[in-house]
């Protein structure tokens, strides 16, 4: 007996909703018109932010040659299909055109002193083990031995008790611990308060610097560009507390040869720290070091903004982009 079910249709795209212009465009007979229409459509964007970074952006492609298109589609999409959870090819190519460290800048503005914003990075992770004042963060043999210490404290110098520390490195082969393929437990991080007079202080390893993954298509274009793929050494620190804007920043040691070009364009002046050379078996050990003999001292104080100031602070920015972007879009 012959099937009378009806043939399945093919499933296709779907209208959005949106109906035509209510405009008439002229037809895209050159490369001129193409460019305008797409501009004319553009100011009919609701967002004005939206509506001037498109402009924007077309601007710029609108001047590709065939060439250098399908070099930038072919590009565009073999980072895409580089990307994992794990490897995060397209977050990485942001890094390197500085616009990663742009937006973190733009949306994490300081002042009164405040600790600025640097990079999280792919290297955090949830389970850093719970460590007291003084204790290590790095199993022996990690690195060169190094001690940190400071103070958590307001903008007007008062003392922030009980505030959470994050803090991770990585080792000296130059990886951090979750790049191991059979990592057994953290290493080379941890998590600690500050005590009652907003101190804090660890053991740790000397961080070095570290080059980022150079088989994808990102390698490819910095070798394009004749730029290094180097991070300059750093540790980096997350600190939060009931009532203040949580910070997440990084310190990077001032004697590293890539501190000025750091592929990322991570680095702050603020953010730069001299390490002291501590020559003294004695005071080694009673900091905890197995070894004792020398190790590096860390100094720096770490400055939250309440969250009213942050709130402050952001708002004026926020205030200050429309103008620029309002302006942009009268011209």
């Amino acid at each position: 007996m012959p099937d009378l079910k009806s043939p399945q249709q093919p499933k296709g795209a779907t209208s959005n909703g949106i109906p035509p212009p209510t405009f008439d465009l002229p037809l895209p007979d050159t490369p001129d018109v193409i460019t305008a229409n797409i501009q004319k459509l553009t100011e009919q964007t609701p967002n004005p932010r939206h509506r001037f970074i498109f402009q924007t952006l077309v601007k710029h492609l609108h001047h590709l040659t065939t060439d250098e298109f399908m070099v930038a589609i072919d590009f565009l999409t073999r980072t895409g299909q580089k990307s994992t959870p794990t490897n995060d090819e397209t977050g990485l190519l942001s890094s390197v055109l500085g616009v990663s460290a742009l937006v973190g800048t733009l949306n994490n503005p300081v002042a009164e002193g405040a600790t600025e914003h640097s990079f999280l990075g792919p290297f955090f992770a949830e389970d850093a083990a719970d460590v007291d004042f003084g204790e290590s963060i790095a199993s022996e043999g990690k690195g060169d031995y190094m001690y940190v210490e400071g103070r958590v404290l307001t903008t007007d110098g008062q003392p922030i008790p009980n505030a959470i520390i994050d803090t991770w490195e990585n080792d000296s082969n130059g990886l951090y611990d979750i790049e191991y393929a059979d990592r057994s437990h953290p290493d080379c991080r941890g998590r600690l308060r500050s005590d009652d007079n907003g101190r804090f202080g660890y053991r740790a390893i000397v961080p070095i610097a570290y080059a980022i993954p150079g088989d994808g298509p990102v390698g490819e274009l910095l070798c394009l560009l004749g730029w290094h793929n180097m991070r300059a050494s750093h540790i980096h620190m997350a600190v939060q507390a009931p009532g203040f804007h949580k910070v997440v920043t990084a310190l990077y040691l001032d004697d590293c040869d890539y501190l000025r070009s750091d592929c990322i364009f991570g680095v702050k002046k603020s953010l730069v720290v001299s390490l002291k050379d501590i020559v003294d078996d004695e005071e080694a050990r009673k900091r905890g070091f197995p070894r004792g003999g020398s190790f590096k001292l860390l100094q720096y104080d770490i400055v939250l903004l309440t969250e009213e100031q942050s709130a402050a602070l952001c708002a004026r920015v926020e205030e200050e982009r429309s103008i620029i972007t309002g302006m942009a879009s009268t011209k």
